[in-house]
C-alpha cells in the first residue's frame, strides 16, 4: 500500500509541476498569486521559475515549524522540493505549447489548470502530508482562529499583491484561477481516494486469505 502511496504523491506532484508549466507558457492572461510571485521574483533576480517555488515553499515551512510544526511532514518536504524543479523541467524540454496572443492562449491556461488540478488531488489523495502551502494556510488557520478559506483569501492576496509590485503576470485569469482549479481538485480528491479505498481494501482481503492458508497448512 505505502508502494501505490508514494507512487500516486510522485505522480500527482509531476502533474502538478507540468500544470504549471503549461500555464507559465501563456503568463500573460495571468498566473495563480504564487506562480506570479515566483514569476516576478525569476524576472528581477534570475535563477529559475521552479527554483523560486522551492525557496518559498521552504520558507512557509519553516515559518510554520515555529506555528504549527504538527503540518509539516516528509510529504510537505518533498512536495516544497519537487514541484519547482519538475515544472523547471518541462520548461526546459521545450514541448509544451507556445502563447499565440489569441483566444487559444485562454484554451491552453485551462489545460494547465486542469492538470494541475487533478495532480494536486492525486498528491493529497495519497495521504504522505499537506504541501507548504496548504500546511501553512492550516497553522496560519489555528493561531487566528480564521477560516482555511478565510486564512488562504488573506494570504493569496498579500502574495498577489507582492507579485503584482514586483510586476508579475496578473491578469484576468489570475482572478479566476482558483475557481476553476479548486473544483477540479475536489474531483480528482474524491476519485483518488476512492481508488486508494479500493486497493486498500483488496489488499486486506489479500493479507487475511493469505493467514487463512497459512493456517490451514498449520
Amino acid at each position: 500500500m505505502k508502494l501505490f502511496q508514494y507512487g500516486l504523491f510522485f505522480l500527482g506532484l509531476t502533474f502538478f509541476g507540468l500544470g504549471n508549466a503549461i500555464a507559465v507558457k501563456v503568463k500573460y492572461v495571468g498566473l495563480h498569486p504564487w506562480e506570479v510571485l515566483n514569476v516576478a521574483l525569476y524576472q528581477h533576480f534570475g535563477l529559475t521559475i521552479g527554483s523560486w517555488g522551492v525557496i518559498c515553499g521552504l520558507v512557509l515551512i519553516f515559518i510554520s515549524f515555529f506555528v504549527a510544526r504538527s503540518y509539516i511532514s516528509i510529504g510537505t518536504i518533498l512536495n516544497a522540493l519537487c514541484i519547482g524543479p519538475i515544472m523547471d523541467f518541462f520548461l526546459w524540454l521545450d514541448i509544451l505549447p507556445e502563447a499565440t496572443n489569441t483566444w487559444v492562449d485562454y484554451l491552453i491556461l485551462l489545460s494547465g489548470i486542469v492538470v494541475s488540478g487533478i495532480g494536486g488531488g492525486m498528491y493529497v489523495a495519497a495521504g504522505i502530508g499537506a504541501g507548504p502551502r496548504d500546511g501553512f494556510m492550516l497553522s496560519i488557520g489555528d493561531k487566528t482562529g480564521l477560516s482555511i478559506s478565510k486564512a488562504r483569501i488573506i494570504v493569496e492576496s498579500i502574495v498577489l499583491v507582492i507579485g503584482l509590485i514586483l510586476g508579475g503576470p496578473v491578469f484576468l485569469a489570475t482572478f479566476i484561477y482558483t475557481f476553476i482549479q479548486s473544483p477540479i481538485f475536489q474531483r480528482s480528491l474524491k476519485f483518488f481516494n476512492r481508488v486508494k479505498k479500493i486497493i486498500s481494501t483488496q489488499n486486506m482481503m489479500s493479507f487475511k486469505k493469505k493467514q487463512s492458508n497459512d493456517g490451514l497448512k498449520l
